[in-house]
Formats: C-alpha cells, structure tokens, sequence
C-alpha cells in the first residue's frame, strides 16, 4: 500500500567554504536525500547569498539558501533531517508543511 503523501518546502542553507564543490552539485546532493526518503521534488529555487542577521560563527557570515518544494510520506521530514545533520555543507535545514 503507497502512504498518502503530503507537500512539503524545504529551505536548506548550504555551505561550501573551502570545498570544491558548487552549490549546484550541493543541491543535487541535497536532491538525492529527498529521493532516498521517498520525496518527489516538484521545484527547486535558488535564492542566492544572504548574510545572516546573527552571526553565530565570524568565520561564516552569509550562505546560500535554497528552497526545494517536494511531496513525501509524513515521516519523511524527520528522516531527511537526521540524514542531513552529518552533512557539513548543508548547514541548517528548515522544512514546512504546505
């Protein structure tokens, strides 16, 4: 039996100080987390670099935000958060019911 889905808007703050890596192939990873848990990504928005208003570290003051919109089953978030917490360029991950 498929488990209703619900859809949901992620926005993930990325991180790719002293890497190689862009922020495009960070979003493509960050895309194959959500495909793990089972999400299907409908849109995906760059929102560019933004400094943050509080400054917890002096080495880091401003990131990229990205939004991706996506359906999954309900435990889908929890699971993409924890999956995403040993990640080091996804630095903060806020995601919403729509």
């Amino acid at each position: 039996m498929n488990p209703a889905k619900r859809n949901y808007r992620a926005t993930f703050i990325l991180n790719n100080a002293g890497k190689e890596d862009s922020i495009d192939q960070l979003v493509e990873d960050v895309k194959k987390e959500i495909a793990t848990v089972q999400g299907d990504i409908t849109a995906v928005e760059n929102l560019g670099k933004r400094d943050f208003v509080r400054v917890t570290d002096k080495k880091l003051t401003g990131a990229t935000y990205v939004q991706v919109s996506f359906s999954s089953p309900a435990e889908a978030p929890a699971q993409l958060k924890e999956r995403l917490r040993l990640n080091h360029t996804v630095y903060r991950t806020f995601i919403e019911t729509l």
